[in-house]
């Protein structure tokens, strides 16, 4: 069944920036939650200085890594999209709670976001932005 709305033929080359700005996010995410599942001892002071319970750390780095795998395959890329957008909400609601800055969860959403859109024609097609 075609699709109502068509979107405009996309170049290569706009799909591979939107490859590269989504590999990055994915590299972060998977680098945290990796580190924090093979150094725990490195990496458990700076969560419960959050005032995250020790026994929620384990956790919340499966979590970390499963939504960036989900986010990495193309074909569940707008769910991983979305479990990211969640799991940076709370990163950010924590960062806001401690008083630290919190623009860096913010950005890395924006990133993952920006990324899919430029790799996804079916984002753009939901999205589609007029000049």
């Amino acid at each position: 069944m075609p699709s109502a709305s068509q979107t405009a033929p996309v170049s290569k080359k706009m799909v591979w920036v939107g490859r590269i700005i989504s590999a990055l996010p994915v590299l972060l995410m998977v680098f945290t939650g990796a580190f924090g599942l093979l150094r725990p001892a490195l990496a458990l002071p700076g969560f419960v200085h959050y005032g995250y319970p020790e026994k929620a750390f384990l956790p919340i780095c499966i979590v970390e890594l499963a939504c960036a795998i989900v986010y990495a395959v193309p074909r569940t890329s707008v769910l991983g999209a979305i479990l990211l957008t969640g799991y940076l909400g709370g990163a950010t609601a924590t960062h806001v709670r401690a008083g630290e800055p919190f623009y860096f969860p913010v950005i890395v959403g924006v990133v993952i976001w920006a990324g899919l859109f430029l790799r996804d024609d079916r984002l753009r097609a939901l999205m589609p932005l007029r000049t």
